[in-house]
């Protein structure tokens, strides 16, 4: 059964780095959080090391200068580990082909096909229409409103031509402000629904956390998982995968799950258990929001 915590003081000290998810833990999409930024920086001020974690599809050069304009400041972590990040290097090694339908909001997305300097022989990605292409990549949805089943027309197409769907965001559902966005899991999860390919490389997946430790030990750290805590507002991203790679977890009841798990500044006991044990979800911690 998970312990309920007030304050991530209160744990912290068991661990040498935290894998912090961002939407719903540190920021809502528009603002940033007082006391979760508060939280973190005292952790680091402690020597804790801060890696953010996120199904972020952008680079991490671009989800930090994002997170500036929400008010997260640089000193509140350490470095960035993106689900874009792992799943560009998928792309330029050529896992959905070369020629490519691009899923996504362009102005929004467009540092998704910069070049990867890690890839010592990239293959020449070019976005074309979908009756041309090889594969798909998906940064999210064309209207982040729209039900993903404005799809399905596309996807059968898709699927009877055998392209691989390559999702840069696991992530079914985020909270932009008051207002529920659906993203690129989302399309993800009907492609295979529909019996396409699906490719993922963000949470819950190992990929990410793969390069989540190579993050941390270009740090010049080397820190075995029993030293890391995840932090996550998602039971089937950032505590799935953090159950799957056997490391402690904390689970923000007050980001996606607040309704179900009647969180105001704390979660009620009994309607919390019943959540998790509906998603069989088993997270180590848990506390109302990061602070």
């Amino acid at each position: 059964m998970t312990q309920i915590i007030t304050a991530l003081s209160e744990i912290s000290d068991r661990y040498d780095a935290l894998f912090v998810d961002l939407w719903g833990c540190v920021h809502n999409g528009v603002n940033a959080f007082p006391e979760a930024v508060a939280a973190l920086k005292a952790y680091r001020q402690r020597g804790g090391i801060v890696v953010l974690v996120t199904n972020s599809p952008k680079p991490r050069a671009g989800v930090a200068v994002q997170l500036e304009t929400f008010g997260v400041p640089q000193d509140a972590y350490d470095t960035i580990a993106t689900s874009g990040d792992s799943a560009r290097a998928a792309m330029y090694t050529g896992a959905v082909g070369e020629n490519v339908y691009f899923m996504g909001e362009w102005r929004r997305d467009e540092g998704f096909f910069e070049p990867l300097e890690v890839i010592d022989t990239p293959v020449t990605i070019t976005r074309v229409p979908l009756q041309e292409a090889e594969g798909i990549v998906c940064c999210g949805p064309f209207d982040p409103m729209a039900n993903p089943d404005v799809n399905r027309a596309d996807f059968l197409y898709a699927k009877t031509k055998g392209m691989k769907l390559l999702c840069a965001n696991p992530d079914i559902v985020v909270d932009r402000g008051e207002t529920r966005e659906w993203c690129a899991g989302a399309l993800a999860k009907l492609y295979t629904e529909m019996g396409g390919e699906s490719l993922y490389f963000g949470k819950p997946h190992p990929p990410i956390y793969d390069l989540a430790r190579r993050r941390l030990a270009a740090l010049g750290t080397d820190i075995p998982d029993s030293a890391i805590l995840a932090i996550g507002d998602g039971v089937l991203t950032d505590i799935a995968g953090a159950m799957g790679e056997d490391i402690d977890s904390l689970f923000i009841s007050g980001g996606l799950a607040a309704s179900e798990t009647k969180t105001g500044h704390s979660p009620d006991p009994d309607a919390l258990n019943i959540y998790l044990s509906k998603e069989n979800s088993a997270p180590t911690f848990t506390i109302g929001q990061l602070r």
